[in-house]
């Protein structure tokens, strides 16, 4: 039986808990030299779960975790399950505003931290947060430090410890209709938004994606660089449960040390974002590993070019799949499958998974016939709930028939595969003509010398939008901005060459490895104003 069949009706907490009872001794972390069983993350999870609810944490209340891929985030998401509460997890590298914004407007009751992370003190910033929070009750911190100073504060481990044996009452759970995460968008094209996600909406993703891509007890895991990323809570840590496999966890992600770990635990599977994979690349030329053990890889969470997919089935994963995840579809609503034609493999992001429905709009919300470009839509038991106190926000990101619009802008072809094109939201208008992001990145991406390429939009008096194209070379390699320029004439239109290409040693991403545009799009902005002053 497939396995969103089996688990359908499935809460989170149940997930574990069954595995647990048919597997217990079976590795489920596999984290530094440390290896923890189903079983004993089971134990430690009922036993944190035993602890907050002496602190008096109850159903529905909302649990932050800023904590990097460790198996207290897995223990704590499950600890919170068990209690009916919801967990927020969040990027520990946000700026203080974005963490003030996002802990107050989750109104978390609790948050666990890590105490310090890339020489940054949590335990100086949560000292600074707590007056401004007033919904915040309690901080838990993994680390080594002696917190007996504050009350409020507690360590994992101690806390851990006082919940072993205790009994606690766990609330029945709708898995259709209780919330077990609100994830926040990245904010990479605006603000970022809480989006509510069921037990049944993650469950059903994580499944869904494990039965595509065949996943079985004998699978061990690498990649999941951010357990706080939707991709990482759902296929990551839940998918991974489901299938009854093994997950690899890295702290921060390092090309070398992560092909290290393949070699080393034999991973056959590997997740990743196209930055995760071109480091890689990079790395496996320079030192090569003995990467045999993976049997496939999966790609997702940004654009990737046919070249960019060639290097990586050759270098590092031999069947590597893409697939389409987007946070307000718990992750992924489609990925390319073994079976599929070749053209389909490398040209298109799959077809959707079990259950889910695509369909492409026009702007006013008109079905379109097959092979039209339009607005993505999509339905299934994946799609989120809503975004969580922004009804008006939430009303108007979904078409008739419940149909979630995802402001992609893609083709779904006659054989049901579906094409991305780019970003509604991204389509640059220089001069009165519409220029997509996405097939100006490629042209760029074509090029020996480029290893990764963004194209925004910069405000323009006479034009109305400008083009500006930042570009991170080859290491060594020797190109000018004209020369660049060139390249995109022989085969674009005019009006779609950049104006201006940047050339860069790294692009500014989020925590999940995705490109800041607006970011990017104000520094180059700032850049063309300080010229035009100078000049």
């Amino acid at each position: 039986m497939a396995l969103a069949e089996r688990f359908r009706e499935f809460s989170i907490a149940h997930v574990l808990a069954n595995r647990a009872t048919t597997d217990p001794q079976r590795p489920y972390l596999l984290h530094r030299d440390r290896s923890a069983t189903f079983g004993e993350i089971e134990g430690d999870a009922e036993a944190l779960a035993a602890a907050l609810a002496n602190l008096g944490v109850e159903e529905k209340d909302r649990i932050a975790i800023l904590l990097p891929p460790c198996p207290e985030f897995v223990v704590t998401a499950f600890a919170a399950a068990k209690l009916g509460a919801v967990v927020v997890p969040l990027d520990p590298l946000l700026t203080r505003t974005e963490l003030q914004y996002m802990l107050r407007h989750s109104e978390a009751t609790v948050a666990v931290t890590v105490e310090d992370f890339r020489e940054r003190d949590y335990l100086q910033l949560f000292e600074e947060l707590f007056p401004l929070l007033p919904e915040l009750q309690y901080l838990v911190t993994v680390g080594e430090e002696d917190l007996w100073y504050d009350d409020r504060i507690f360590q994992f481990e101690d806390l851990l410890s006082s919940g072993v044996g205790r009994d606690f009452r766990g609330p029945e759970v709708d898995p259709e209709e209780d919330l077990f995460a609100i994830a926040y968008t990245s904010g990479v094209t605006g603000k970022p938004k809480g989006v509510e996600l069921t037990h049944r909406n993650l469950i059903h993703a994580a499944a869904a994606t494990a039965d595509a891509l065949g996943l079985t007890p004998d699978d061990r895991i690498i990649g999941v660089t951010a357990l706080f990323h939707v991709f990482g809570l759902s296929p990551g840590m839940l998918g991974t449960a489901l299938a009854g496999a093994s997950l690899i966890l890295q702290e921060e992600f390092d090309g070398g040390e992560a092909l290290d770990l393949v070699e080393r635990h034999g991973a056959t599977v590997h997740y990743g974002v196209p930055t995760v994979f071109a480091t890689q690349l990079r790395e496996q030329r320079a030192h090569p590993r003995r990467l045999s053990s993976l049997r496939m890889g999966v790609v997702a969470g940004a654009p990737v070019t046919d070249e960019f997919l060639r290097e990586v089935r050759s270098t590092l994963c031999p069947n590597l799949r893409v697939a389409y995840s987007l946070t307000e579809t718990s992750s992924t609503l489609a990925v390319t499958e073994g079976g599929d034609p070749d053209g389909k493999k490398r040209f298109t992001v799959g077809r959707p998974i079990s259950q889910t429905e695509v369909r492409v709009l026009e702007e006013d919300g008109t079905l379109l016939p097959v092979e039209s470009l339009g607005e993505i839509a999509v339905k299934g038991p994946g799609v989120m709930r809503g975004y969580y106190r922004q009804p008006g926000e939430t009303s108007r990101s979904f078409a008739a028939e419940g149909f979630f619009r995802t402001g992609d802008l893609g083709i779904l072809d006659e054989d049901g595969y579906i094409h991305l094109v780019g970003r509604r939201k991204e389509v640059i208008i220089r001069g009165g003509y519409n220029v997509h992001p996405r097939e100006v990145e490629d042209r760029l991406h074509a090029h020996p010398a480029v290893v990764e390429a963004v194209v925004v939009g910069v405000p323009d008096e006479i034009l109305g939008e400008t083009i500006c194209a930042a570009v991170v070379p080859v290491e060594g390699a020797i190109i000018t901005e004209g020369e660049l320029q060139q390249w995109c004439g022989t085969t674009l239109a005019d009006h779609k060459v950049p104006d201006r290409v940047r050339l860069l040693e790294e692009l500014p991403l989020t925590g999940t490895g995705k490109v800041r545009r607006v970011e990017l799009a104000r520094m180059l902005r700032s850049e063309l104003e300080e010229k035009g002053m100078e000049s």
